[in-house]
């Protein structure tokens, strides 16, 4: 057994006959990567004849200064894994950000690229195959919060999904839900199986976990069901990443019956009242790989991207690209239909395909289509656009995610696009690794169009570099980006989020709407970032350099991904137009912008009299003089005010003018002849209100 465990190790991390070239590991950014931290990873391993799944899960303690402690292990593949392996080693992380890790095993020793995220994490690959022999494969490593370390800390609602093949490179796909009471029970369990090409619903009779190591993080989750009228059961090797994250390997023999399935456990957010179809409401952004059958040829890598639109009531749209049977593919707006259960669950049609998923918040899933295909992979949701070049722009890590076949090229890299109009650069370098051997340090050019619409945040990316290309390109937010490559024989999806390499990241404007305010009032600030702001987001400190007349919070926060935040600046009523200045800090940078705060008008006048002098005449012989008065100055080109009488024998003029500047006006009321004694109401209105007065018309 202990000749068979270091034949596994080495399995998963072959001693490296090439060197590792181009990298500038200098180690001068190895405080980037600090800490504990989980990982995963999802390979093949082949020899030219023949390919089957290979997978690992594990945890490592990273000191900072190019020391890995702690580490251990988890593997499996066709032929048995090996369990809990401890390890040490080195890393160096030279100033792009681009690293080089050794783990030493007992008597062996493996090498795995990697590029600095912005947050800290790490996008990897490992060097292993050469002339047609080895394991190519992929994975992320993540922090991992140690106080979570126990059965206790696991505990509420979880939605689950992974995939993998069997023995025979069959496909297979589980995604659903559960609760967890922190005491090692699974509750509420609901799942799916896609079994090489059928759902198949689980009926769950038992399910439960353990964090067995707190030292380690590791535990072991067991889940027995029926599917098809058929008991089965699957059990997990586990890494805590969080209390709201694991990453899970599936530990049973790979047989024709199980396949190795590997994936992850993550915190279901459920709304008050459970989850409907307004959970689906707006833009998600698709990634799914997996196997397609090519005429006589199996097995072939089918990667696809996309962009889903639901309406929050059980319709949707669907575009989306493809790298199907080793040609580009892609229908635009395809429409469909779909329902969510309470618990998460949603059936999804469109045209003739049936797709399940597991929401884990509001407009985030866990997606299988259910077909022979059995492409799997996630729904994130888009973030407020629209996206263009200009969005798409800073540093950013990139890797080839979850590979599906022996002959997928991995890699990983750091990358900078410039976000320029009509035509953005994208240059970068990566570390690659195929069946015929790895390649480090290679030069990576190429050039990309994003628009908003009518797909928003799609675009088109033209490689200029090694053999060329192009790929397609969906925008999750202006931190992350997925594309599929459309002329690779074998493609992945690549993903790519905001690098650790973006630390000039400023504060590059301070904007206010409007300018000016009549004290009382506000105004709406604006600031905005030199590029997407970091995970956790980006927090931009405010003042204002007169606090009585307009005050500012203290700080407005850019969300992980954006450009820009919105804050409020409240003033005060002042005496004469005082200006102040709001100011902005982030990143070293100031920006600032004024705002005049001037003081409120005097009220509009109105009507306050209307008075008659004399107020009793005789009718055709006299005539009344009438004065209007307003409450306030008249405005510039004066105030006209209308008149009119209630009486033929007592007749005004329409209108009289108050002159600009004035408060009052006069106006004759001639009378006529009257057989007897009767009576006038004289009325005039002016700016909403009226006044009247009555006047006598004698014999």
């Amino acid at each position: 057994m202990r000749k068979l465990n270091a034949l596994l190790i080495l399995c998963f991390a072959l001693l490296f006959a090439s060197t590792v070239q181009g990298q500038t590991n200098t180690g001068v950014n190895n405080a980037s990567l600090n800490g504990n931290y989980a990982f995963n990873f999802n390979g093949i391993s082949g020899n030219g004849t023949v390919s089957s799944a290979f997978a690992a899960v594990g945890r490592f303690t990273a000191d900072g200064a190019g020391t890995l402690t702690n580490g251990q292990l988890d593997t499996n593949t066709v032929g048995g894994g090996g369990a809990a392996q401890s390890f040490t080693g080195t890393y160096s992380i030279g100033g792009d950000n681009r690293g080089v890790m050794t783990l030493n095993f007992s008597g062996s020793s493996a090498k795995l690229t990697f590029a600095m995220m912005a947050n800290g994490n790490a996008q990897f690959i490992k060097f292993d195959a050469s002339g047609g022999t080895g394991t190519i494969g992929s994975g992320t490593m993540e922090k991992a919060d140690t106080t979570a370390y126990s059965t206790a800390r696991i505990t509420g609602d979880y939605a689950f999904g992974a995939a993998g093949f069997d023995n025979g490179n069959n496909r297979a796909a589980i995604e659903g839900r559960f609760t967890s009471n922190g005491t090692g029970a699974l509750t509420n369990a609901a799942g799916d199986l896609n079994g090489y090409g059928t759902d198949y619903p689980m009926a769950f009779t038992a399910a439960n976990y353990a964090v067995s190591d707190t030292a380690t993080g590791r535990g072991t989750m067991h889940l027995a069901f029926t599917f098809g009228g058929a008991p089965a059961s699957l059990n997990f090797v586990f890494y805590v990443v969080n209390s709201g994250k694991l990453f899970v390997m599936e530990s049973d023999a790979v047989t024709t019956a199980t396949p190795l399935l590997n994936g992850a456990v993550v915190r279901q957010q459920i709304p008050a009242g459970g989850f409907t179809n307004a959970s689906l409401n707006g833009n998600l952004v698709i990634s799914l790989t997996g196997h397609s059958a090519c005429g006589t040829v199996s097995g072939v890598p089918k990667a696809v991207a996309g962009l889903l639109t639901a309406n929050g009531s059980g319709a949707l749209s669907l575009t989306y690209d493809e790298n199907f049977c080793r040609a580009p593919n892609s229908v635009t707006a395809a429409p469909g239909t779909y329902s969510v259960a309470g618990n998460g669950r949603a059936s999804i049609t469109i045209g003739g395909y049936s797709l399940v998923a597991y929401l884990v918040n509001a407009n985030q899933i866990f997606l299988f289509v259910s077909d022979s295909n059995v492409l799997f992979g996630l729904g994130e949701p888009q973030a407020a656009g629209p996206f263009t070049n200009s969005a798409l722009k800073g540093a950013y890590a990139g890797f080839a995610t979850n590979p599906v076949g022996f002959g997928v090229a991995v890699f990983s890299g750091q990358f900078s696009a410039d976000g320029a109009t009509p035509t953005g650069n994208i240059t970068g370098t990566e570390d690659i690794s195929t069946s015929n051997g790895p390649v480090s340090g290679a030069a990576f050019r190429a050039t990309y169009s994003v628009a908003s619409s009518p797909t928003n945040g799609r675009g088109m990316m033209t490689i200029t570099s090694g053999s060329g290309g192009n790929a397609v390109i969906y925008m999750i937010s202006a931190s992350k980006f997925v594309a599929v490559p459309l002329n690779d024989p074998n493609p992945a999806v690549w993903d790519f989020e905001l690098s650790s390499a973006s630390a000039s990241l400023s504060l590059s404007s301070l904007s206010l709407n409007p300018a000016s305010v009549t004290g009382g009032n506000s105004s709406t600030g604006t600031v905005t970032l030199s590029g997407a702001a970091p995970s956790g987001g980006a927090v931009v400190a405010l003042s204002s350099s007169n606090t009585v007349a307009a005050r500012v919070p203290s700080s407005v926060t850019v969300a992980a991904g954006a450009t820009s935040a919105t804050f409020t600046v409240s003033t005060s009523a002042v005496a004469a137009s005082t200006t102040a200045t709001i100011s902005g800090v982030y990143g070293g940078v100031t920006r600032s912008a004024a705002l005049t705060v001037v003081p409120a008008p005097p009220p509009a006048a109105t009507l306050s009299s209307l008075t008659l002098n004399p107020t009793s005449v005789i009718g055709g012989v006299q005539s009344s003089t009438g004065t209007v008065r307003l409450s306030a100055p008249a405005p510039a080109g004066g105030a006209q005010v209308m008149l009119s009488s209630s009486n033929g024998a007592a007749r005004v003029p329409s209108s009289v003018i108050v002159p600009a500047g004035a408060t009052s006006a006069t106006f004759t009321v001639n009378t006529s002849v009257v057989l007897i004694s009767t009576s006038a109401t004289i009325s005039a209105s002016y700016n909403g209100t009226t006044r009247t007065t009555s006047l006598s018309l004698l014999l």
